[in-house]
């Protein structure tokens, strides 16, 4: 059975270590040490994951799968998002799946979430960033009707990389 559900601030333990797990073992290979232990020692603190739980103009998800935590999602609307790429958008910032789940399509079912939470908030379109290094998630999301619109920095430690911007319009 396979259940999406609002992560409130008492799962804040289980946000943490579920977000370092799943971008390490998402990102490890292809980065330092060094720049992956600074960048999780900056996105991933209690207080900055706290401040991202209490944002009104965020949401986040669990997904579990036979009731064992399987992903999570983030959602972001207005101020919340991470770039202004235009007005009524959504911006997917994380959609992160364990890798003992993968491939059983709950990535799928995160994102058909956040097109969901975008219908019922009247958004227009959804967006996101992904490095253009992660090559099976820009697969997904072309797969999904997104297209590029554009290119940002994103620092992983002192390493600029480039994620792209991906949208699909409603």
């Amino acid at each position: 059975m396979i259940e999406i559900k609002p992560i409130t601030l008492n799962e804040l333990a289980e946000l943490k270590a579920l977000s370092i797990k799943t971008f390490t073992d998402t990102f490890a290979k292809d980065n330092t040490p060094e720049d992956l232990k600074e960048y999780l020692d900056q996105a991933y603190t209690e207080e900055k994951l706290t401040s991202e739980l209490q944002n009104k103009q965020s949401e986040f998800y669990f997904i579990y799968s036979d009731d064992l935590l399987a992903g999570y999602l983030k959602l972001n609307v207005n101020d919340a998002q991470t770039e202004t790429i235009e007005e009524d958008t959504l911006e997917i910032e994380r959609i992160y799946i364990d890798s003992g789940f993968k491939r059983l399509g709950l990535g799928k079912m995160l994102y058909n979430k956040a097109i969901e939470r975008a219908k019922a908030l009247n958004k227009t379109a959804i967006w996101l960033g992904v490095w253009e290094r992660n090559f099976s998630a820009m697969k997904f999301y072309h797969k999904m009707g997104f297209t590029q619109v554009g290119e940002h920095s994103f620092y992983m430690g002192e390493d600029e990389q480039t994620d792209l911007i991906m949208k699909m319009e409603l």
